[in-house]
């Protein structure tokens, strides 16, 4: 049992590293008041879209609020090392405060951000959780 929280919390320490140097040159886009607005956006995609409890452990869906942008991930176990998880992106939302849109990105097997081709930008935050839904080219689940 030892060695799986120390496990978990090695990828953990990981995920959070990679994190913070993918996001460390953007700015805070946001205030708190709209941070709070995006968490509430957020819960609400969460839960629409996260699979049922029971099978939780095996996928679960994730979002997270990082400088500009908002990313959808997935929660899985590594697939040679079960006891360890894998967060893989499926999307990205990064606000162009300027604009004030959202540039709507997916992750190519080359794990590349490219701009989503349908609707590269939308206005709303809940446009983006739309967009992700439908899936219309194909481009967030496959």
């Amino acid at each position: 049992m030892r060695n799986l929280e120390s496990g978990q919390r090695r990828v953990m320490q990981k995920w959070q590293i990679f994190l913070n140097l993918y996001y460390k040159d953007q700015a805070m886009a946001f205030t708190s008041e709209e941070k709070q607005k995006i968490k509430t956006k957020i819960q609400a995609f969460l839960d629409r879209k996260r699979p049922e409890e029971n099978i939780r452990h095996k996928i679960d869906l994730g979002c997270d609020i990082k400088g500009q942008s908002v990313l959808i991930y997935e929660i899985r176990p590594h697939p040679v090392h079960p006891e360890e998880k894998i967060y893989p992106a499926i999307a990205k939302a990064t606000f162009n405060k300027s604009r004030k849109v959202w540039k709507i990105y997916w992750q190519r097997a080359n794990m590349k951000w490219e701009v989503y081709p349908p609707r590269p930008m939308v206005d709303d935050l809940d446009l983006f959780f739309k967009e992700v839904e439908e899936d219309r080219a194909g481009c967030f689940y496959g």
